[in-house]
């Protein structure tokens, strides 16, 4: 399975925001760039943009199938590289863990339920539940 995928850009109009939750309960609205849409085993994904800058590049926060066993269940983080001809490429093998994975005195954005995705991206860092990420 590839998990590195091409993602058609759909930006917003700017004045769009998303409701953030963080590990503390708080929500923090942040602007939208825009929503990267892509094919992945079939289904049409969608994945909205976290205060990234399309110039410069994407900031996702997303959740997926492997949540409730193998990755970190707030969700995982996707920086891409920047916006090129209406496309962006999304490598899930570079997705990774937040901080507050593995200390208890960060607090970092969750998935917000616009990218909680209903498919599996069996790629990228893992979270053994076991140790609560201690090593």
């Amino acid at each position: 399975m590839n998990y590195r995928v091409t993602a058609t850009w759909v930006p917003s109009d700017g004045k769009k925001t998303i409701d953030v939750p963080t590990l503390l309960g708080d929500v923090t609205p942040l602007p939208v760039a825009g929503t990267a849409v892509f094919k992945l085993k079939g289904q049409e994904v969608r994945l909205t943009d976290l205060g990234g800058n399309p110039a410069k590049g994407l900031f996702f926060v997303f959740s997926d199938l492997t949540a409730k066993s193998d990755t970190y269940p707030g969700g995982r983080f996707l920086e891409t590289g920047p916006v090129v001809n209406g496309s962006v490429v999304l490598d899930f093998n570079r997705a990774h863990n937040p901080p507050c994975a593995v200390t208890p005195y960060a607090t970092c954005p969750l998935a917000p339920k616009e990218n909680r995705l209903g498919v599996a991206i069996a790629a990228g860092e893992k979270f053994d539940k076991s140790t609560h990420g201690h090593r």
